[in-house]
């Protein structure tokens, strides 16, 4: 079975047949290194030919072929001061034209840009940015009267006597206007503070009491009360206001 050049390579770790050409170049002399690596150049840039498969090889050779180079040019001077010298400044010159080099081939990928990347755009373009808003219309509150008993949605009455709001389970609630506003299922039972200092809210279903100074009810939105400071300010849901979420 006979296999292609990248077909061979590939069957071989990269770093192999990279170091045995390094260490190649660098016992070669420097004058025979140099027109190899030019012939690598030069196949590269023969875009058109037969060689345009083996691009990625030819770049390979040029990168580590480079550094076997200035060994062969080091030794060739020996290690003194001026070899060190004449190496780092070949070092220099070499490095940066085979940035230039590549940079130069790839000039043309940079250009085009992606047709997944052109395809998506329009899609992207008349995408919504953010969530999608919700309008939010409340329900204004229909405050009840208990002087004269009120049905309780959760069984039982509502009563006011002895200047207190009275449940149906018997316990009382002081401090209150004897009026009061529900949930349609019952869960909350909101009463105004005396004074319009504030508002008194009961979460039946967890059991607790709320006393809130200075606010109002401005509405139900889904079962849940919606409190503001006055009317020049936005309304908050009741989570926002006891600063935790309430569950459903």
């Amino acid at each position: 079975m006979r296999l292609s050049v990248p077909a061979l390579w590939h069957r071989w770790p990269t770093w192999l047949p990279a170091l045995a050409w390094l260490l190649l170049l660098a016992v070669l002399p420097w004058w025979l290194d140099l027109p190899l690596l030019v012939a690598c150049v030069l196949a590269l840039l023969w875009r058109t030919g037969p060689l345009q498969p083996q691009a990625r090889l030819l770049r390979l050779a040029l990168r580590w072929g480079l550094p076997g180079l200035l060994l062969a040019v080091l030794r060739a001077f020996g290690a003194d001061a001026l070899a060190w010298l004449l190496t780092l400044l070949a070092a220099l010159a070499g490095f940066s034209l085979l940035m230039l080099l590549e940079y130069w081939l790839d000039r043309g990928r940079r250009r085009e840009p992606s047709s997944s990347a052109t395809d998506e755009w329009p899609a992207l373009a008349l995408a919504p940015i953010g969530p999608a808003g919700a309008i939010i219309e409340l329900q204004p509150p229909q405050w009840r009267s208990l002087e004269a008993g009120l049905t309780d949605p959760l069984g039982g009455e509502l009563r006011w006597r002895d200047e207190a709001a009275q449940l149906a389970d018997g316990s009382q609630l002081e401090g209150v206007e004897p009026r009061c506003d529900f949930a349609a299922d019952g869960r909350w039972l909101v009463l105004p503070l005396v004074g319009q200092r504030g508002l008194l809210l009961l979460d039946r279903r967890c059991d607790r009491r709320h006393r809130l100074r200075g606010w109002q009810l401005a509405g139900w939105y889904e079962g849940q009360p919606w409190l503001s400071r006055d009317e020049e300010h936005v309304p908050l849901a009741i989570a926002h206001v006891l600063g935790h979420d309430e569950d459903d």
